[in-house]
């Protein structure tokens, strides 16, 4: 797993807890009663512990491979005041542990890892069975031809450069890319086994979905 989410912290403080997370339907009314969540590719734990913060009654487990980031997501919990409820573990996304997630998050890593069907396929095993995932990915359409603005040139050059080669580092069994679109990331999850992939918003940036078996 990658540690995309320490360059989107701020995308996250500005958009999870007030617009993404309400797009779910009835997401926040079970994390307001306590629920236990997954992040999922958690690099410094940031977008763990905004939501730690906003949902105090719930659980949550951060899953990095990249144990510095994971020593950094544990310094950052007790910074803030939040180790007694949140925990950071180096884990891959297909192997990470526990059962009956209410929420597994992928906050911009999904598209990094080498196996991203394996990934999903292993959330579709720990999800609880009224659980969700909530699956952020940076913006992009489904045809290149269509993907001609600003940003989307930005991401095709960072997916080149960063995300291709990691993910095929990583295994490169199906190399997504930064710029991957919804009928792709569909497909992953389809393969997976999940059957409800909607389009619950999305910014200039970011496309969120709501996953569910």
């Amino acid at each position: 797993m990658p540690t995309a989410a320490v360059s989107c912290r701020n995308a996250y403080r500005g958009s999870l807890v007030p617009q993404w997370l309400p797009a779910l339907d009835g997401v926040v009314g079970q994390l307001e009663a306590g629920v236990t969540v997954a992040d999922v590719g958690c690099g410094h734990g940031h977008s763990t512990l905004l939501m730690a913060e906003a949902f105090p009654r719930s659980r949550f487990h951060g899953f990095d491979v990249h144990e510095a980031s994971i020593e950094a997501a544990r310094r950052n919990a007790d910074d803030a005041g939040l180790a007694d409820r949140v925990t950071f573990e180096v884990a891959r996304a297909d192997g990470y542990p526990g059962q009956g997630y209410g929420l597994i998050c992928f906050f911009d890593a999904l598209h990094d890892m080498g196996d991203p069907v394996a990934a999903a396929r292993h959330a579709a095993t720990t999800l609880a069975p009224d659980g969700t995932v909530m699956l952020i990915e940076p913006f992009a359409n489904d045809r290149i031809e269509d993907n001609v603005s600003p940003v989307a040139r930005l991401y095709y050059a960072a997916s080149t450069t960063l995300c291709c080669a990691h993910a095929i580092s990583d295994g490169g069994h199906m190399v997504l890319g930064a710029q991957a679109g919804e009928a792709r990331l569909a497909e992953v999850f389809r393969k997976a086994g999940f059957s409800h992939i909607r389009r619950a918003t999305e910014t200039p940036f970011n496309l969120i979905f709501e996953v569910r078996r």
